[in-house]
């Protein structure tokens, strides 16, 4: 028993002591556990800019917008102390609102830089030094967005240290910001605004895949005179301050481009440029992915995960993270199918948005592929016709608005400013409601839609209550031909100042009834880009042309223009027979032909007959594609910069217009669809010595159809202009000897010529001293030779400087381009027409008798790049119609487009062999016709589209 309780005893005490010692050794480990987390929480060091981390990383997740009580703002941001309160009474407000459908009758009060009231407006209660403007009806929009411009950094007029568009340095460099480079010197600034544009996004140049960051301004001229002071909710960064969290960040803008302009200027191929992009954003991801994780780190607390890190940045990069992060508007120069395929893989590889595809010349075949973009839908921001300069851009469609906006893409008309001065941008609107964009989208695409798609639709784009007030004031309905400002306002502050608005009639204060274009659109499609253009039928036989309002033709043995049916005062008949009219005026008149089973029968609806619009200074027929140069006649020589081949002909050299043309032409065709039956076009040059241009029909298929060539040879051009080398000097001392001392070979033989009166001499030039030197030399070698010189002055910037002087000296202008702008220093004292200035270049040059034709639009040095705007020739006579009826009437505006030119350049068109254009609707000089057929009574037929 004993053995027993000791057993237990000893077996207890075992126990015990285990217990003891378990005990023990739990304290000691405890203790040792506490001394370690005593021991890590001593070595946690919190540096001591903590903070700036922890607002670094809460930022990451800021998204940009307008603060929450923005619309509370009673006084605008950009407000200038001393604007008085103006309000605009009587006014037709389109205010972009209902999906741009909202019509008010009513006012508009502006003050502090902002939109007071919009329709109802308590007259009674307003300060007694509020402004008044009576709009006495007159349409009044939001500004003028333009979301592709490059005013300022590639600035006007062009000079060598004032280009800065684009940089050479590098393949992607999102680094590089436009504001450093905005000239606000810029002629486009006040030509700009005198088209209604108030507000423009300045891109850097399309010669890199990433070509950086972009700013929006307006362009209103500051106190401050710097270009920070004119931005529009520029970046907080960007002027030293950082947002506060939780407060939204602003938008900021950034270029890209694909295809062919990178591709070009760093010899590569589209796999190299789309390897490049997925390369940058490959690293700016990598960046964005160590910030993430920095911070998650640090937001945890964990700063010894993060001790010897410093928050991962780099400023050469920092922007393309930011596109990662969905603060950054991408906005991408693009054309073709297979690189918006490429960029939409991209954005969804890299999961970031594109705000818009700009030029975009095939995104209209490609509906469904631009919408499965990453995010939301781009928005295309696009021209309306400016085309086929380069392959790239061959298939772009007149069509392409409306097929584009049918299909639900937001749809935007853009400048690319100064290739399209933005001051017209709002008439590229236009043109695309000519070709079927609905009136109230397209009025939204140069105003609301360009606002949404920057992101500065809460304070621009929209005429409502504490919107900045920036509005124009319209001499007649935005979307009708040669819309132009009275008045344009920004942050409430008149611009215009003085301002000569055109007196418009009153059916141009409604919107344009344009033609039907639903076939030809189907067609378009149909045919990926590319329709035929050829007549739907050609006849030889009788055509009856009924339902014909006015009948315009050159009167007889002179050039004057008139109405074939003023004297019936009814809608009459026009019947051709091999293309030659055979009778006109009532149905009754020409009933014998009428009758006729065998007659094509069309019906104009109100419509009319016109002579066939003559183009000239443009290489139309010379080219299909201008940059691509196995499909262009190519460039002369220069004989004063280079020695000609003797078997090219040396000193004599000659090159013809004749030998190099092409037929059937995408833009000679569309030209002829438009009404332009006769093009002439000297050989494509740049420098001094043109050669001879020839006349020819633009809807002929080939040279050797009767009438397609109208005249081998009408004029001998040159060109003088300050090229450096060789001097203006040079260049006239060259033109007296070849006039007063030809050489041999066919030089001589031609400048012979022109000094004996047989031939006409065209001379580009711009500058008004250099047309004085040659008003001079003409009469020196008439005084010389006893003979008359046909000498025309093409080009003609400057030109209204010496109406009197070039009247007196019966010296003609064909004025190119038909609204002059300054684009090189020799034309730097233009007259920009109204409501810039009272007159238009044009009416101060029929006032002094100067006959006047008009070539398209285009730049001196660049013609070849404009072949596509031959077809706009109808149109801009009818803008000189328009901007001074008093002076320019239907028959002058026709006859500057039409026999002005024959007169001009000698064109041996005999009276009666004239074409002549029907169009359907309307006449050639308005939004409302439609060209149905071209009558060639030199051809002997009737094409009938």
């Amino acid at each position: 028993m004993d053995k027993q309780r000791v057993s237990k005893t000893r077996v207890l005490r075992f126990i015990a002591a285990g217990l003891l010692t378990l005990s023990a050794l739990v304290s000691v480990l405890l203790s040792h556990a506490s001394f370690i987390a005593s021991e890590r929480v001593q070595r946690v060091q919190v540096p001591l800019h903590a903070a700036e981390i922890l607002r670094k990383c809460a930022a990451l997740e800021l998204k940009p917008g307008p603060p929450q009580d923005f619309h509370t703002r009673a006084q605008s941001d950009r407000f200038q102390p001393g604007t008085k309160p103006l309000l605009i009474r009587n006014a037709t407000l389109w205010t972009g609102h209902l999906d741009g459908l909202e019509v008010v009758q009513g006012n508009l009060y502006l003050d502090k830089g902002l939109i007071g009231d919009v329709g109802e407006v308590a007259v009674d209660m307003l300060d007694e030094e509020v402004t008044i403007i009576d709009a006495n009806g007159a349409w009044v929009t939001p500004g003028i967005i333009d979301v592709h411009s490059h005013l300022a950094v590639e600035a006007l007029p062009a000079l060598e240290g004032a280009i800065d568009g684009n940089s050479l340095k590098g393949i992607t460099q999102p680094w590089l910001r436009s504001i450093d480079a905005l000239n606000t010197h810029d002629e486009g600034f006040k030509h700009s605004m005198a088209g209604g544009v108030t507000t423009s996004l300045i891109l850097p140049g399309s010669a890199n895949a990433i070509g950086g960051q972009a700013f929006v301004m307006k362009l209103r001229p500051t106190r401050e005179r710097s270009p920070t002071s004119m931005l529009l909710e520029p970046p907080y960064s960007l002027n030293g301050s950082d947002v506060d969290a939780p407060s939204p960040l602003r938008w900021r803008y950034m270029k890209h481009a694909c295809g062919e302009n990178p591709s070009r200027v760093y010899s590569g191929t589209r796999m190299d440029t789309a390897w490049a992009f997925r390369s940058a954003y490959d690293h700016a991801r990598h960046i964005k992915v160590a910030q993430d994780d920095y911070c998650a780190k640090a937001t945890a607390g964990d700063w010894n995960a993060v001790a010897e890190q410093t928050f991962p940045e780099d400023l050469q990069w920092e922007a393309l993270v930011d596109v990662l992060r969905g603060r950054v508007k991408v906005n991408t120069h693009c054309y073709e199918v297979v690189d918006f395929d490429d960029f939409v893989r991209l954005s969804n590889e890299f999961k970031f948005e594109v705000a818009a595809f700009h030029h975009a010349h095939e995104a209209y075949l490609v509906p469904d592929l631009l919408k499965s973009a990453y995010g939301r839908t781009p928005a295309i921001a696009m021209f309306f016709a400016f085309s086929r300069y380069k392959r790239e851009a061959y298939r772009h469609s007149e069509f392409a608005p409306r097929i584009l906006a049918d299909n639900g893409i937001p749809v935007i008309m853009k400048s690319d400013h100064p290739a399209i001065q933005s001051r017209f941008l709002v008439n590229e609107a236009g043109y695309a409601h000519y070709y079927g964009l609905p009136e109230n989208i397209a009025l939204a695409s140069v105003t609301s839609t360009p606002a949404r798609t920057i992101g500065l639709d809460h304070r621009i784009g929209f005429l409502k209550k504490g919107y900045d007030a920036d509005v124009v004031i319209w001499d007649s309905h935005p979307l009708s031909l040669s819309a132009a400002p009275a008045q344009v306002i920004i942050d409430g502050i008149p611009q215009l100042n003085p301002s000569y608005p055109a007196i418009k009639p009153a059916s141009s204060q409604q919107a344009p009834h344009t033609p039907n274009w639903d076939e030809e659109a189907k067609t378009t499609l149909e045919h990926e880009g590319l329709p035929p253009l050829e007549p739907a039928q050609s006849t030889e036989g009788v055509v009856v042309f009924t339902n014909v309002t006015s009948a315009w033709v050159r009167d007889t043995g002179d050039s004057e223009i008139v109405n074939l049916l003023a004297a019936t005062g009814v809608i009459g008949t026009v019947v051709v027979r091999a293309g030659r009219v055979v009778c006109h005026g009532s149905m009754y008149d020409c009933v014998s032909y009428t009758s006729s089973a065998e007659a094509t029968h069309v019906d104009l609806q109100g419509g009319a007959l016109q002579p066939g619009l003559i183009t000239s200074g443009s290489a139309i027929g010379l080219q299909e594609i201008a940059m691509e140069v196995s499909t262009t006649d190519g460039e002369t020589y220069d004989p004063l910069s280079v020695d000609v081949p003797a078997i090219a002909g040396g000193l004599g050299y000659m090159p013809r217009a004749v030998d190099g043309l092409q037929f059937g032409t995408r833009d000679a065709l569309l030209a002829y669809r438009h009404g332009v039956t006769v093009a002439v076009s000297a050989p494509i040059h740049s420098s001094f010595l043109g050669g001879l241009s020839t006349a020819f029909s633009l809807g002929a298929p080939h040279k050797l159809q009767k009438g397609a060539v109208v005249q081998e040879v009408t004029a001998v051009h040159v060109k003088l202009a300050p090229e450096g080398v060789p001097s203006v000097s040079t260049q006239v001392a060259t033109l007296r000897h070849l006039l007063l001392n030809p050489t041999d070979g066919d030089a001589a033989k031609y400048f012979r010529l022109v000094t004996n009166g047989t031939l006409p001499l065209i001379v580009e030039a711009n500058s008004a001293d250099i047309i004085a030197t040659v008003i001079q030399l003409k009469e020196e070698v008439e005084v010389e030779t006893g003979t008359p010189l046909t000498v025309t002055i093409s080009g003609g910037g400057e030109s209204h400087i010496l109406a009197k002087e070039l009247g007196e000296a019966s010296v003609g202008v064909i004025l190119k381009p038909p609204r002059p702008y300054p684009m090189q220093w020799d034309h730097i004292r233009y007259l920009p027409g109204p409501p810039a200035s009272a007159d238009s270049a044009i009416a101060v040059l029929l006032k002094h008798n100067v006959t006047v034709a008009l070539g398209p639009q285009g730049v001196t040095n660049e013609d070849s790049m404009y072949t596509w705007a031959v077809r706009n020739l109808r149109f801009d006579a009818a803008w000189a119609h328009l901007e001074a009826p008093d002076v320019v009437d239907k028959a002058s505006a026709i006859a500057i487009a039409s026999s002005n030119v024959v007169r001009l350049l000698g064109l041996q068109i005999a009276f009666g062999d004239e074409d002549l254009v029907a169009t359907i609707g309307g006449d050639l000089l308005s939004f409302e016709g439609k060209v149905a057929a071209v009558i060639s009574p030199r051809r002997g037929s009737v094409d009938i589209f």
